[in-house]
């Protein structure tokens, strides 16, 4: 089984060396950021499964990058770090998707127990969270949003899961047909019907859009449901 990647952002630096040194003896890859925005940049660099994020930081603040990665990366589990006092803000971070909170001051032990917790829950689950269905899910909901890269990244993971079916291959080209690559989503809509020659979303697709009819009010179907 892969180690565990796990991002801690905080602008202390006694904070992260505290987080580090108690996580080090676990199945973990540790990287750390010193504001929101590194680990946004970060996020978009390394898949993590864990962020234990600040709640209070310079610029962009924790509940800011907790907002953003909900949106654009909901498969990423957050544990907000919160000053003493700051009960109500945790709560609010809850809602907004966040797994957990710890206060400061903690000990080792504490934070070791809880990012424990939190990663055999996953553990226990993954098969059911992280399926291929699960990820076209998940990059329906990015698309909601208009966030096409993040949608696009749930795609591919699906497509590394199975790639005998059309389904994926189907939203990833009309993805790239929202975006004005056509050609990019013909590509795809081909190799969907080389999984499947029924499957009827992709067919609509390419007949759509290599047809020399205007197609300005017609809509991309991502599946036999759902259109953009």
């Amino acid at each position: 089984m892969k180690a565990n990647k796990i991002l801690i952002v905080d602008d202390e630096k006694n904070i992260r060396m505290t987080i580090s040194q108690a996580l080090e003896d676990m199945d973990v890859e540790i990287e750390t950021a010193v504001s929101g925005e590194e680990a946004l940049s970060k996020v978009k660099e390394v898949d993590f499964e864990l962020v234990l994020l600040d709640l209070s930081m310079p610029g962009i603040d924790g509940i800011e990058v907790l907002e953003k990665l909900s949106k654009e990366r909901p498969d990423i589990r957050i544990i907000m770090i919160t000053a003493h006092g700051t009960i109500d803000s945790a709560v609010d971070a809850m809602k907004l998707g966040a797994v957990d909170f710890i206060q400061k001051p903690f000990t080792p032990d504490e934070i070791r127990d809880l990012v424990s917790k939190v990663i055999q829950k996953e553990t226990s689950t993954i098969e059911k969270e992280k399926d291929y269905d699960s990820y076209l899910e998940l990059a329906k909901k990015c698309v909601t949003d208009e966030h096409y890269e993040a949608a696009s990244e749930h795609i591919k993971k699906a497509i590394s899961l199975d790639s005998s079916r059309p389904e994926a291959f189907n939203f990833l080209g009309a993805l790239y047909e929202k975006q004005g690559d056509k050609l990019e989503g013909q590509k795809n809509y081909r190799t969907a019907l080389s999984q499947d020659p029924t499957y009827k979303p992709a067919q609509d697709n390419l007949s759509r859009s290599t047809s020399s009819k205007p197609d300005a009010e017609q809509k991309i179907f991502i599946d036999k449901k759902t259109s953009i």
